[in-house]
């Protein structure tokens, strides 16, 4: 599929691994990969896992393309945003594999998934952007309010607050967490149960769970080019 988002399709089940240098970072060309390996797994009716390297989902949006001016940042963002909201409302299940760090945009992956499956260890886990002088975009308050704890989502959003992989659990980012070593195994035993349920119906459902959240997206989005821009 490509040399920054491999694909590997087996038994119904598509494996996306991020390979974009030592963070994962997301760049415009990443998303267009994210983006055209989606498509795939469409037309190939798969239940889709997204993973990275091992140690790393991502560490978040290529910071060479977000401090190369306010258009080229408002674009990254845009597109990342778009992803996260595709991703919300994908035909079929998506899990996420995360193996190590998951940092800014690497963790909203997570929060963008049906099911996440981390790896024990001294990783971090969060959202890093106002340690780094980042104020968070709109889509990113939403997105976190919706899927994280409320305590959780105060912590991690206005204090940068970093979590563990164990209490990454406790927040909201992550469903459950394994040895390094059994990482594939069971995304891949998740991945073949939620292949026994009824995809129109998973379709469907999810959607209706995710209606106000999808809208509320879609005007954030929308904010934050006005806004950003």
């Amino acid at each position: 599929m490509s040399e920054l988002i491999a694909y590997h399709l087996e038994d119904g089940i598509a494996t996306l691994t991020l390979n974009n240098g030592k963070v994962n970072a997301i760049s415009p060309d990443v998303i267009a990969a994210f983006n055209a390996a989606l498509d795939q797994a469409v037309t190939d009716r798969a239940v889709v896992i997204i993973t990275g390297q091992p140690g790393i989902l991502s560490g978040g949006y290529d910071l060479k393309v977000m401090t190369a001016g306010p258009k080229e940042a408002v674009s990254l963002v845009t597109a990342g945003s778009t992803l996260a909201r595709r991703l919300l409302a994908h035909p079929f299940p998506v899990i996420v594999a995360c193996p190590g760090h998951a940092v800014a945009k690497g963790a909203f992956i997570l929060l963008s998934a049906d099911y996440r499956i981390g790896v024990d260890g001294p990783f971090s886990i969060g959202l890093n952007e106002v340690q780094i002088g980042m104020t968070m975009h709109h889509a990113g308050i939403e997105l976190a309010r919706d899927r994280l704890r409320r305590s959780a989502f105060h912590r991690s959003v206005i204090n940068g607050e970093m979590f563990d992989p164990q209490n990454a659990v406790d927040a909201g980012f992550l469903d459950k967490v394994v040895s390094a070593e059994e990482l594939q195994g069971v995304a891949l035993a998740a991945a073949r149960q939620l292949k026994k349920i009824n995809m129109t119906a998973h379709k469907n459902t999810k959607l209706k769970v995710r209606k106000a959240l999808l809208e509320t997206l879609d005007n954030a989005i929308a904010m934050d080019q006005q806004h950003l821009g």
